[in-house]
């Protein structure tokens, strides 16, 4: 099993920044992959952001590159999603998700952090 907590969420006006994090803890060693999604109240998750944890490649949805940038500290289990020039539209709940060896999917979850981008 692998426990996620996230922090760093909240309230911003359009064009500022925020950070999040995830702090991952139990069995960390086989996380092969974490990544952070984002859903809006009825509408489906969103992937956001992943970066693969033993080389550190990273991939981005088209509504994020260039303004969002995920990093890992492999040490510490510790992901975070560097946020900037935020826009109303990124406003949505953000979790951080696992995905361990030898899985395909991510199975591993946070509670979620809101983040409210004011216009």
């Amino acid at each position: 099993q692998v426990q996620l907590v996230e922090s760093g969420g909240g309230l911003v006006q359009a064009g500022g920044s925020l950070r999040l994090s995830c702090a991952a803890s139990g069995r960390t060693f086989s996380i092969a992959a974490m990544g952070w999604f984002r859903q809006t109240p009825g509408k489906e998750q969103d992937f956001v952001a992943g970066i693969y944890w033993s080389f550190g490649n990273t991939n981005y949805a088209e509504s994020v590159k260039g303004r969002f940038t995920i990093s890992r500290d492999n040490a510490k289990y510790t992901m975070s999603l560097q946020m900037n020039n935020l826009k109303p539209e990124d406003t949505a709940v953000y979790y951080c998700a696992a995905r361990l060896s030898r899985e395909s999917q991510y199975g591993y979850w946070g509670q979620g952090t809101q983040v409210t981008v004011s216009s």
